[in-house]
């Protein structure tokens, strides 16, 4: 094992035609009649946590809970924490607010009548909270969670707000305080690389990620946050239509992932999201929504339109 730091081992549970680089492919009308992999594949991923002894967090979305409770069941017996990856998987930006907190307690009351135990944990789909929806980290505070991981500190097409704090820290909003775990960066001078799993994770030779994620462990003294999706340990999923961009980055290296997994899982201390950010509680730094979180001023969850105003007069 590299390090003795607890870092978090997360999974967001969704089909492999909910990426999102598939969306102006596949509706939400198409889901029903897709051939479904996710049953089959995430008990892969629970069979190779189970020979490590690995547990984690598992963010579920609630079309797949609604469609295989059995699946939600199986993971929490299995002893992993459920978490809420939204309902229908959509681009947390492209929803007003009132739309977000219908998806969002769509999914999260799913998945604590199949579980049983409050769910306060959430990941947006394609981590979609930016600087044009941070009104979201509020809408999760009112509604009792007390976790996200949906901010990555990269530019990026999709996603991104390269101003946020790199490592886990707490977000102090109107409704109440909030643990953000965003997804984790190496940080060359100003260049921050994205290495927390996922395509980069199939993309990186794996002494560089060995590399990467023993740096962020020893360089800064955090842990730092892992994902990966069922899908990616499929190599025999049916292929979908898709620009050459999404086409890539859905299906390189798809029959390395399990190995690679395999080989990564006992080099470093994974757990639970939650027993990750309580292995560093007394070391989260503070930063305010309300007074420049990210570079940005005074915003709160009733001006998403002066979000994207701000953006501009920036850009």
């Amino acid at each position: 094992m590299t390090t003795t730091l607890t870092n978090a081992m997360t999974v967001d549970v969704e089909d492999y035609f909910h990426d999102s680089g598939f969306a102006d492919q596949v509706t939400r009308s198409d889901w029903d009649s897709m051939p479904s992999r996710v049953v089959v594949n995430t008990h892969r991923l629970l069979a190779l946590m189970e020979r490590h002894q690995t547990r984690g967090t598992f963010f579920i979305l609630g079309w797949v809970a609604d469609r295989f409770p059995q699946l939600v069941r199986d993971i929490h017996r299995a002893g992993h924490e459920i978490g809420c990856h939204s309902y229908w998987h959509q681009l947390v930006y492209d929803l007003s607010p009132d739309e977000f907190r219908a998806d969002l307690l769509k999914s999260r009351d799913v998945l604590q009548e199949l579980t049983g135990e409050a769910v306060t944990l959430y990941r947006a789909p394609s981590f979609s909270i930016t600087a044009r929806s941070l009104w979201a980290l509020e809408v999760l505070a009112e509604e009792g969670f007390t976790c996200d991981s949906s901010i990555y500190p990269v530019y990026h097409d999709r996603y991104g707000i390269p101003e946020a704090d790199p490592a886990p820290h707490r977000v102090l909003t109107s409704a109440g305080s909030l643990d953000e775990f965003p997804g984790s960066v190496m940080t060359l001078g100003k260049l921050r690389l994205a290495v927390s799993g996922g395509g980069y994770f199939r993309l990186y030779p794996r002494r560089f990620t060995k590399f990467c994620l023993t740096r962020i462990n020893c360089r800064t003294g955090c842990p730092f946050m892992f994902y990966i999706h069922p899908w990616e340990v499929d190599p025999d999923q049916p292929r979908l239509a898709g620009s050459a961009m999404s086409r890539f980055r859905h299906y390189q290296n798809l029959r390395t992932t399990e190995h690679k997994l395999n080989w990564l899982l006992p080099r470093f201390r994974f757990d639970s999201m939650s027993a990750s950010i309580r292995s560093v509680a007394g070391e989260l730094s503070e930063h305010s929504l309300h007074d420049g979180l990210y570079g940005l001023n005074g915003l709160s969850v009733e001006c998403p339109a002066r979000i994207a105003e701000l953006q501009l007069q920036k850009s």
